[in-house]
C-alpha cells in the first residue's frame, strides 16, 4: 500500500529533510512562525494537554546569552541562523487542562495534581510536539537544526523558570551553503517493528 501524500511532500518532510548546519540570512518572519504554530497545534498529545512552550529568539542580546550557553560546536550556527527557538516542556500544564480538555476538567486534579506527574507527561508530550514543530519547520520550506548540545540549566535560568524544562534549542531558516552533512544510516524495517 502506498502513502496518500504527495511523494514531493513525503520528501519535503522527511526523505530529503535534514538537520541544518548552515542558513542564508534571509529573515523568517512572524508569519511563518504562525503558520507552523497553526499547522502544529493540532498533533496529538495525552489528555490534550499541550505543554510545548517555545521561546523565540531574536534580539542580538538574547542571541549572545543563548550562545554562551551552547556547546563549543553549536555556537557557530546558532549565532548566525535567521531565527531560534528554545523548546521547554511547561510543568505546570495541567493549569490550562480545563480549557483544552473541557468534557474531562477534572483530570486536572485527578491525574496531575503531584508535580513528579505533571514532569513525566510533560517531557514526554512536549518531546512529541517538538518533533511535529520540526515537522512544521519543514512543511513552511524552511530547514530545522534541533541541538541538545547546550547547558540546560543555564538556558532554563537565563530564559525560562522553575516550571519550564529546556528540551531542546532549533535553529531555523532556508538552509546555506554546506548545510548537511552526509545522511546518516537507518535501521530498517526489521530492525525496528516486531508482530506478536
Amino acid at each position: 500500500m502506498s502513502l496518500v501524500l504527495d511523494p514531493a511532500a513525503q520528501d519535503l518532510l522527511f526523505r530529503e529533510a535534514r538537520t541544518a548546519n548552515t542558513f542564508t540570512d534571509e529573515p523568517v518572519t512572524e508569519e511563518q512562525v504562525q503558520a507552523i504554530y497553526d499547522l502544529v497545534k493540532f498533533g496529538p498529545t495525552a489528555f490534550n494537554q499541550s505543554p510545548l512552550r517555545v521561546v523565540l529568539v531574536r534580539s542580538p542580546e538574547a542571541r549572545e546569552r543563548l550562545v554562551a550557553h551552547m556547546a563549543e560546536g553549536n555556537r557557530p550556527k546558532t549565532a548566525t541562523a535567521p531565527l531560534v527557538a528554545i523548546l521547554a516542556a511547561d510543568n505546570e500544564f495541567h493549569e490550562e487542562l480545563p480549557a483544552l480538555l473541557p468534557h474531562f476538567p477534572q483530570a486536572k486534579d485527578m491525574f496531575f495534581s503531584e508535580r513528579p506527574a505533571r514532569e513525566a507527561a510533560a517531557g514526554l508530550n512536549a518531546a512529541l510536539q517538538a518533533a511535529y514543530f520540526i515537522v512544521g519547520v519543514r512543511a513552511a520550506g524552511l530547514a530545522a537544526g534541533p541541538m541538545t548540545g547546550f547547558d540546560f540549566a543555564g538556558v532554563q535560568k537565563e530564559f525560562l523558570d522553575d516550571d519550564h524544562t529546556p528540551l531542546m534549542i532549533v535553529n531555523i531558516g532556508k538552509p546555506g551553503e554546506d548545510a548537511w552533512f552526509p545522511r546518516s544510516p537507518r535501521l530498517s524495517y526489521d530492525d525496528v517493528i516486531t508482530t506478536v
